[in-house]
């Protein structure tokens, strides 16, 4: 077996980006004008772009997911961060605060949202699913209560700024695209130029020993999970402009879920220690890809969640050690 194959077969990064291929080649041979990209009033317009344009809620959520599993820790209230960002932004609309002044209201939502989790983690020690999920449980009942005290029994709203951020476009490109790539940017610098990757990745192998290194673990947690408020008030941006309204029940729902397959899917393991932000994103756009294809192969919705799963397992099956070098054995023996 060359070396070259055996690599490839043994290689984590393959699996999920073979998925992605072969789905979007299954979705092309469902429907002949899958790969077919036009201009429609000035805007990229296609199947392809589609997937982009509705991964990129989940892939932010994803990405701050990918730092918090890196400490090993993990956090479900990312969706309830979306619903409370929301109910943020029809609140300040109402007291009449600039637009840009919301955005950033917005924002600082989801920091102290993250400051929250980050708190009941590295200061008071409580297991990264517990503390988090108490915000899961809260944090919508919060977002029907702001809605409640001072969105009115109508929270809609009109933002030309938010609005354009998720629906508008520069240059053809749709805006969240370009707004997606330049905060993916920001974090892999973040990440892979500073210290604090090396920290997460080192805190999620050993905190102890990182500890007595020198490494101050429950800041770098509590950074951690900072950055996953930071990117799920961005997602709760783009999702709550789409909708031009607050809905706190149904916002987001179960979005956790997809932002921890992402990170599976992309490679990264809930043991910590790792962070792959470019294979996350891949895995975003898996799960994406799957929901676009079993819609237009005219498949009942409900389907997707088996056909996710199937193909979840799938990748995780090829992305299992053990699997890897059963598949690179048995390639071996019928090559010899």
């Amino acid at each position: 077996m060359p070396v070259w194959l055996k690599a490839i077969v043994q290689s984590r990064a393959v699996w999920p980006v073979l998925a992605l291929v072969l789905i979007l080649i299954v979705a092309g041979s469902v429907s002949p004008n899958f790969f077919e990209i036009r201009i429609v009033e000035g805007r990229l317009f296609g199947n392809l772009i589609d997937i982009l344009y509705r991964a990129v809620p989940t892939a932010l959520v994803a990405l701050g997911m990918a730092v918090v599993i890196g400490t090993r820790g993990i956090d479900l209230s990312v969706g309830s961060i979306i619903a409370i960002v929301g109910a943020v932004i029809v609140w300040r609309i109402k007291m009449g605060d600039p637009h840009i002044t919301i955005l950033f209201s917005a924002l600082a939502a989801g920091i102290l949202c993250g400051m929250w989790n980050g708190f009941l983690v590295s200061a008071l020690r409580i297991q990264p699913i517990i503390a988090t999920l108490i915000l899961m449980v809260a944090g919508r009942g919060i977002g029907m209560l702001i809605n409640q005290l001072y969105g009115g029994t109508d929270p809609s709203f009109e933002s030309a700024l938010l609005q354009w951020m998720s629906t508008g476009s520069i240059w053809l490109i749709p805006t969240r695209l370009i707004l997606a790539a330049g905060i993916f940017l920001a974090l892999w610098l973040l990440i892979r130029r500073t210290a604090l990757g090396l920290f997460i990745e080192s805190v999620g192998g050993n905190a102890a020993a990182s500890n007595l290194a020198g490494v101050k673990a429950g800041l770098i947690i509590f950074v951690a999970y900072v950055l996953s408020g930071l990117l799920s008030a961005w997602a709760g941006v783009i999702m709550t402009a789409d909708t031009h309204t607050s809905d706190p029940v149904s916002v987001a729902l179960y979005i956790e879920l997809d932002a921890i397959l992402a990170v599976v899917i992309g490679g990264g393991s809930l043991a910590g220690g790792r962070i792959y932000l470019g294979m996350t994103v891949i895995g975003a756009l898996v799960i994406q890809a799957l929901t676009t294809a079993t819609l237009i192969s005219g498949l009942p919705p409900e389907y997707n969640l088996i056909i996710k799963a199937l193909v979840v397992l799938s990748v995780l099956f090829l992305q299992s050690a053990n699997a890897r070098k059963a598949i690179g054995s048995l390639v071996s023996r019928r090559a010899s």
